[in-house]
């Protein structure tokens, strides 16, 4: 049988599949069982393992000429396996595992290729081509960002980035709340106090937009003739009276500058489609749903209803108002039918996640959801954010941290660190040194945890040179950048006629662990967990590290080689850096 040459692009377990699925066809072709690969548990065992033993041997027990047991079935696999470059070895372990161990001169051209290539030669394909709508973010106007905004914001820049990296079409929207009550409660509340009423025209700030965001709140609680104004200057604002309108995009403006700011700071980019942009939907996008029985009428209210839940769906308040409803489902039937998503991905906190279960499996009763291609859509939810104590993260005076203070301190802390490990940094790459660590520190230390979790918000820990942090993988970025210029030598050149050898097991481990990074990808974009590539990144850190305190790369026999490895590993850890939103260090 002819040698597979095995593609650069795609993961190593995609490879391994595909010879494995080959083997199972052409050996068990009347079994239906797709190949299960997976990387061992014990590395001394081999590198991956084919884990199909068992259940073929259920499928095919009983009938003539079925295997005696699930390792005759692992030894017939094996004999199948289609020959290829890629595999070193299998060896087979208990009632039926096969253990593959890779070979040392394929890992050192794979890894090599990359180099020469470029790491996106290593992006896993599935998502190409794909319409990914990425619905994250989304503040409320005339309200600053606070702590609470944090995970929305970088989960979802994060999952965007990766996204793209894999060849998607990807959306970024910025769902804003820039409709509703609100915006009547503070219409009219500057036009009752604001000397010279709504006609004073002034560019708002949007820390005063707060205290009259509290102020003008307060009153709607306690005062049931300002509540009934403030709900006549919605109604009036959605009929377009022009001088209402245009207090409301006063107040929009301010509050899209504060979160550009924001933004900016952390490297993230949106686009823009509040509420206001389906305002004009919601009516035609209900009345479609009691047209279709998908909406009844209850209690004055439009309404759908599912089995199983007491409380139903409010597409359309018994006064005629719109809520959340409203505006979800006009926004999942624009996503599905003007924008042709393939995906739609929703970032919210996970108390939301029964609210968009029921948008959507109303939306599917709509017959949103095309026929003629499958769609994926996901609610990614996640826990709150919690100070050192273990409660809700509240700033000093009781109030919810601003996200703006929360970054400003953290670059603070790193600026004290950096200046004194290097006293004569020039103030420009200090600032540059500590933007990229305390934003980064921020992002990873989110990042890192199981997305659906509460997490404890500790500047100590997340700007801790030992461990899994940011501030420790910075520095270990910068470490092999030192010892790349140590070096001299222009490693791209130097890929280009230079093999890499992988002389001893610990080179071999950090090629491999190398060489598994679009696994980590394949992996986060399955189930959406971000700290799949986190544990990728530190552990990538671990291998390297012990490699590098074990084997000497300049002046010795093989220092190319190695700094081809070293170059690698740098590489690879800059994907993931840019994939976390995090920008690297080359010099701490």
């Amino acid at each position: 049988m002819a040698t597979l040459a095995t593609s650069t692009g795609g993961s190593i377990r995609q490879e391994l599949t595909s010879l494995f699925g080959a083997s199972i066809s052409s050996t068990f072709p009347d079994a239906g069982v797709q190949p299960s690969v997976a990387q061992t548990n014990d590395p001394k065992f081999g590198d991956y393992q084919c884990n199909n033993a068992m259940a073929l041997f259920a499928k095919c027990k009983g009938k003539e000429g079925a295997p005696k047991n699930p390792r005759a079935v692992a030894e017939a696999i094996v004999a199948g396996l289609p020959a290829s470059d890629l595999v070193e070895s299998t060896t087979l372990a208990g009632p039926g595992f096969i253990n593959v161990r890779l070979s040392r001169a394929w890992l050192g051209r794979h890894v090599g290729d990359m180099l020469v290539s470029g790491i996106g030669s290593w992006a896993p394909r599935g998502q190409a081509r794909k319409r990914v709508v990425v619905d994250f973010s989304s503040p409320n106007v005339a309200k600053e960002m606070h702590v609470g905004h944090l995970r929305s914001t970088i989960l979802g820049d994060c999952l965007c980035r990766t996204l793209e990296y894999c060849g998607a079409d990807v959306l970024r929207l910025n769902h804003i709340g820039d409709w509703g009550t609100q915006f009547g409660m503070l219409i009219q509340y500057i036009a009752d106090k604001r000397p010279g009423g709504l006609s004073a025209a002034e560019d708002e700030d949007v820390a005063d937009l707060q205290v009259l965001y509290r102020a003008a709140k307060a009153r709607f609680d306690a005062d049931e003739g300002f509540k009934a104004a403030a709900r006549e200057a919605v109604t009036q604002l959605q009929g377009g009276r022009p001088e209402y309108l245009e207090v409301w995009r006063r107040i929009c403006a301010a509050s899209r500058a504060e979160f550009q700011r924001i933004y900016d700071r952390l490297g993230v980019e949106l686009q823009e489609r509040g509420e206001s942009f389906y305002n004009p939907r919601l009516q035609a996008t209900v009345d479609a749903l009691v047209e279709q029985g998908v909406a009844v009428e209850s209690d004055g209210a439009r309404c759908v209803f599912f089995e199983g839940r007491d409380v139903p769906l409010i597409v359309q308040k018994r006064d005629g108002g719109f809520g959340y409803a409203s505006t979800d489902m006009a926004a999942l039937h624009q996503r599905l039918t003007e924008e042709r998503a393939d995906w739609i991905v929703y970032l919210t906190d996970a108390g939301q996640a029964g609210h968009f279960e029921m948008i959507f499996a109303a939306g599917r009763r709509a017959g949103y959801f095309p026929k003629d291609r499958e769609v994926r859509i996901d609610h990614v939810g996640f826990g709150l954010v919690m100070g050192e104590d273990g409660k809700k993260f509240k700033s000093r005076s009781g109030d919810t941290v601003r996200l703006v203070e929360l970054l400003d301190e953290a670059k603070a802390r790193c600026r004290t660190t950096i200046k004194e490990r290097r006293p004569d940094i020039s103030e420009e790459e200090l600032e540059e040194a500590t933007s990229a660590m305390g934003y980064g520190a921020v992002k990873y230390a989110d990042l890192k945890n199981n997305r659906l979790t509460n997490y404890r918000f500790s500047y100590n820990e997340m700007l801790s040179m030992q461990g899994d942090t940011a501030v420790y993988l910075l520095y270990a970025h910068a470490r092999i950048a030192a010892i790349l210029r140590k070096s001299g030598k222009d490693v791209a050149e130097l890929a280009k006629s230079t093999k890499i050898t992988l002389g001893n097991d610990l080179e071999v481990a950090l090629a491999l662990h190398v060489s598994r990074f679009s696994e980590a990808v394949e992996e986060m974009l399955t189930d959406l967990y971000p700290n799949r590539l986190t544990s990728y990144l530190y552990d990538l850190s671990g291998v390297f590290n012990q490699y590098y305190t074990e084997c000497q790369v300049i002046g010795t026999e093989e220092e190319d080689s190695r700094l081809l490895l070293c170059e690698a590993t740098a590489v690879v850890m800059r994907q993931c850096f840019h994939l976390l939103g995090i920008t690297p260090l080359y010099r701490i």
